[in-house]
């Protein structure tokens, strides 16, 4: 994380209204719906603030599975051979244009590793679902890779991002 930035979780302490990402469906996810989803145990919502307490960046972060068909086959044939593999999903992922070239995007991706990484149950790989083509570039730069059958979806293991993160080389585009 950027140094005057700090990741937590969201709560009731934020001003997210002043949020504004320039893509309304996110920023209105963040003012309007996200508490819901927490309180509803649909997603966990983590904020980058600085620290004047402004809310830089935010993701969301949910259990999912992946089935091994949709991996790449030199990646399935490493894998149990299970119908599905546990997998975290970041839902949304955005950074207010105030704080746009800081590396907040990339800094989440980290973040999101490491609760994955840290957290009780297995989770094999992030998964995305990139919402166009700038973002597919974003996410295939930090080393995310398409589903076969899902050209908006990108997943990264677990595995290959800590070796990146130890390896300092997780960077932004």
């Amino acid at each position: 994380m950027p140094d005057s930035f700090t990741v937590e979780p969201l709560g009731a302490a934020h001003n997210r209204q002043a949020f504004a990402s320039a893509v309304a469906t996110l920023d209105r996810y963040l003012h309007e719906l996200a508490t819901q989803d927490i309180r509803r145990r649909i997603s966990n919502c983590f904020v980058a603030r600085d620290t004047s307490g402004t809310v830089a960046a935010y993701y969301t972060f949910a259990a999912t599975s992946l089935p091994l068909s949709d991996l790449a086959p030199e990646e399935a044939k490493r894998l149990p051979r299970y119908g599905v593999v546990p997998a975290g999903l970041i839902g949304r992922l955005a950074v207010d244009q105030r704080f746009r070239g800081r590396r907040l995007g990339s800094a989440l991706i980290i973040d999101a590793v490491r609760r994955a990484a840290g957290a009780d149950p297995a989770i094999f790989a992030l998964v995305v679902d990139a919402k166009d083509v700038a973002a597919i570039a974003f996410y295939e730069h930090l080393g995310f890779r398409r589903f076969v059958s899902r050209p908006m979806s990108l997943y990264l293991p677990i595995a290959t991002a800590l070796k990146a993160v130890q390896a300092a080389t997780l960077k932004a585009p």
